[in-house]
């Protein structure tokens, strides 16, 4: 069953996070960094506005968490240091335009009782009453495609080191990453990054390995998600992917649960379906 969870924080607060493509922070203090070490992807969320509205606005899930050592938010841009560092980024499922929030949102005594921790775990019969409100019924499981049941097309069979970096930017940009090539990490650099914005930290991280040394390529990438908590990827031929995995039982222990491998063919096939994928929201007038 869905953990979920219940975020409280300001007016100005939430308008911030929407405003940075859905993101939100925690202090480092003892008990929200427990709490945040147990959040993960898929989680459900439960948006809260404290006072003057003191209400349920929203829902969302958890789409990724990660450390943040920049600022952000605008008290940390001010200050110059990071205040909430403990982040995650959310998709949204549904929410009230600002201009309800105060006249319908959910709310109940027993909701305000415990609304002063900023985030903490919420009963499930809490929350099934909260989305009754706005029409809303617990969303149930969906079947996902895993990455084996794809068929790679026979036009990327011979795609350069270059070729793939320059797919993995443009994928990552039509999904409204920042893409980036060549990342600076203080073991050299990464082949490409997504940021979710401009002064974030890489959300995902990719190595492509047509070539060369596949230990150093796993390296960068632990590298990355112990710094992080980047989601990890190394893009590479079918035949690499025997030492991949005879690295990640040994050396690269920590992060074998963590890194994916990619089959490099499948790279090219993905970049055009999102393509057409972004053509036709064009034609639809659907863009985000």
């Amino acid at each position: 069953m869905t953990q979920y969870w219940l975020v409280v924080g300001s007016e100005k607060n939430w308008h911030v996070a929407f405003e940075n493509n859905n993101i939100w922070g925690l202090k480092p203090i003892q008990q929200l960094q427990a709490l945040w070490n147990m959040l993960r992807e898929g989680d459900g969320l439960v948006f809260y506005v404290s006072k003057p509205v003191h209400g349920i606005v929203g829902f969302g899930h958890v789409a990724t968490k990660f450390t943040q050592t920049k600022p952000l938010w605008p008290e940390e841009i001010k200050n110059k240091a990071v205040i909430w560092p403990l982040r995650f980024e959310f998709d949204l499922d549904y929410c009230l335009p600002p201009s309800l929030w105060e006249s319908k949102r959910h709310t109940s005594k027993d909701l305000q009782n415990i609304t002063r921790m900023v985030f903490q775990c919420l009963p499930i019969e809490e929350v099934a009453a909260a989305r009754k409100t706005f029409g809303l019924q617990l969303p149930t499981a969906t079947q996902s495609v895993t990455p084996s049941e794809l068929k790679p097309s026979d036009t990327q069979k011979n795609m350069t080191h270059d070729g793939l970096k320059d797919c993995l930017a443009e994928i990552g940009r039509i999904q409204n990453y920042v893409g980036d090539k060549e990342y600076p990490i203080e073991s050299g650099y990464l082949d490409v990054v997504w940021r979710r914005v401009e002064r974030s930290v890489p959300t995902y991280a990719f190595e492509v390995q047509v070539g060369g040394d596949i230990y150093h390529a796993i390296a960068k990438l632990k590298h990355a998600h112990d710094l992080w908590n980047s989601h990890i990827f190394l893009i590479g031929s079918m035949s690499q992917k025997a030492k991949c995995e005879e690295l990640l039982a040994g050396t690269f222990h920590e992060v074998a649960n963590h890194l994916q491998f990619i089959d490099m063919r499948l790279v090219g096939d993905l970049l055009e379906k999102k393509r057409t994928y972004k053509e036709m929201e064009r034609m639809l007038g659907i863009i985000r």
